[in-house]
């Protein structure tokens, strides 16, 4: 009724009965076992239609590297397979079992020269005719750290040392160098970190681990020695880590002068540093200038002194002048024959009232107390002058006309005193 298919139903168990046409019919029966053969109608297959094998790199040649696996539904010679590398290429890197398909490498695998390669596999049966099927394996080679990184910048002159320049007034923060380097590997086993492994002071330098850039920490001082040594360190974040080295030597510019003190040439002069000279001219201006307040200042406190102790001897001056010309009224007063009761009084107006007059019934106990300003110096040279005058004239007249000089020489004075007072009230 329909085709028989082994891989289907490979046996059949068929019973057959055989009956007469006699009275009573009579029967038989068999029983047949019907075994469907095979034909090589299906050809060999695979799991999956493409395979990664990860293959670490240095790998031992020889060794295993992948294992393909292929079935076939057929029997017998049908279902032998034989597995073969189709791609000549990669014939030398690796081979394969024919039976087993089991791959194994032919070298050692370098990741930096090759890092995958595909594998083209056929299977083949053993039928006729023979049938077969086709996959491709993708071989990925693994990383391993097996290379150290390599400075690249800046590129060493003699062995691993490299010199640079750095100015001594450099600032903190100053950009000195910058190391640069490269790892031939992948991932973390190229991730590079920089390290100051030795330096002439550590607290001079500073470096970024993921740039390389070498920074100052601070100031370079005169203590400093005039060539500082760096050794810089590169590692990856391999395992196990890999590193590598370079030295740079800075020489600190400006300072071609200074030697160590084991070193010192014989004929050798210390020049002062320019900051210490700025310093010093700094401090000695301002003690200068110290000076300078402090001797202003004393020779105004004693201005302030010999101005206090003129206007002491200016009213000891004015009061004796005014007491001599009370004594010449008093003198005056006697030649002139004045009654008693007499009350003098200088000035009319109301600024007079700071001079006081007193009387009494006898002309000896006239008294006169006042107080003077500073203005009555210049009473007393129109006083002396006027004296003076009088005596070169008529040298005979002063026994006479003496008392009566006095009094209008008093007079006048008191009359100048009251309106230089008045006006300094006034001003």
């Amino acid at each position: 009724q329909h085709g028989l298919d082994r891989e289907i139903t490979s046996r059949y168990d068929i019973s057959v009965t055989c009956t007469d046409a006699g009275e009573p019919p009579l029967t038989s029966k068999k029983n047949v076992r019907v075994d469907v053969s095979d034909v090589n109608d299906n050809a060999p297959r695979f799991t999956q239609a493409t395979y990664t094998a990860n293959v670490m790199e240095n790998n031992v040649i020889g060794d295993s590297i992948f294992s393909l696996t292929a079935y076939d539904p057929d029997t017998r010679q049908n279902a032998r397979l034989n597995f073969t590398i189709l791609n000549s290429v990669v014939a030398s890197y690796v081979s394969i079992n024919a039976q087993s398909g089991v791959i194994c490498s032919q070298k050692s695998f370098d990741y930096e020269q090759l890092k995958h390669f595909q594998i083209h596999v056929m299977v083949l049966d053993s039928g006729v005719p023979p049938l077969s099927s086709n996959v491709t394996v993708d071989v990925v080679i693994l990383d391993q750290n097996d290379n150290a990184p390599v400075i690249v910048n800046p590129l060493p002159e003699q062995g691993s040392t490299v010199m640079e320049t750095i100015s001594r007034f450099a600032e903190p923060g100053y950009l000195v160098a910058k190391v640069s380097a490269s790892d031939a590997d992948s991932g973390q086993n190229a991730r590079l970190t920089y390290h100051v492994f030795q330096a002439t002071h550590r607290n001079l330098f500073t470096i970024s681990e993921d740039t390389g850039e070498i920074w100052t920490i601070r100031g370079i001082e005169t203590k400093d020695a005039s060539k500082q040594w760096l050794v810089i360190v590169v590692k990856d974040n391999g395992i196990p880590s890999l590193s590598a080295t370079v030295t740079i030597v800075l020489a600190v510019k400006g300072s071609d002068m200074i030697y160590s003190a084991t070193s010192l040439p014989k004929d050798y002069v210390f020049s002062p540093d320019l900051n210490l000279s700025l310093v010093i001219a700094l401090g000695t201006t301002s003690i200068i200038f110290l000076v300078i307040l402090i001797i202003l200042a004393v020779k105004v406190h004693k201005n302030r002194n010999d101005v206090g102790h003129q206007y002491n001897s200016l009213n000891i001056c004015c009061c004796l002048e005014s007491r001599s010309s009370v004594n010449g009224i008093q003198k005056a007063s006697r030649s002139l024959q004045v009654p008693p009761n007499y009350v003098e009084v200088f000035g009319g107006d109301p600024l007079s009232q700071s001079y006081r007059y007193e009387s009494c019934s006898t002309l000896q106990s006239v008294k006169r107390d006042f107080r003077t300003p500073q203005t009555c110096g210049l009473s007393t040279a129109i006083k002396y002058t006027q004296k003076k005058t009088i005596g070169k004239e008529n040298p005979g007249m002063i026994s006479s006309e003496k008392s009566n000089c006095r009094v209008n020489n008093e007079v006048r004075c008191q009359r100048r005193k009251n309106n230089l007072l008045s006006l300094d009230i006034a001003s």
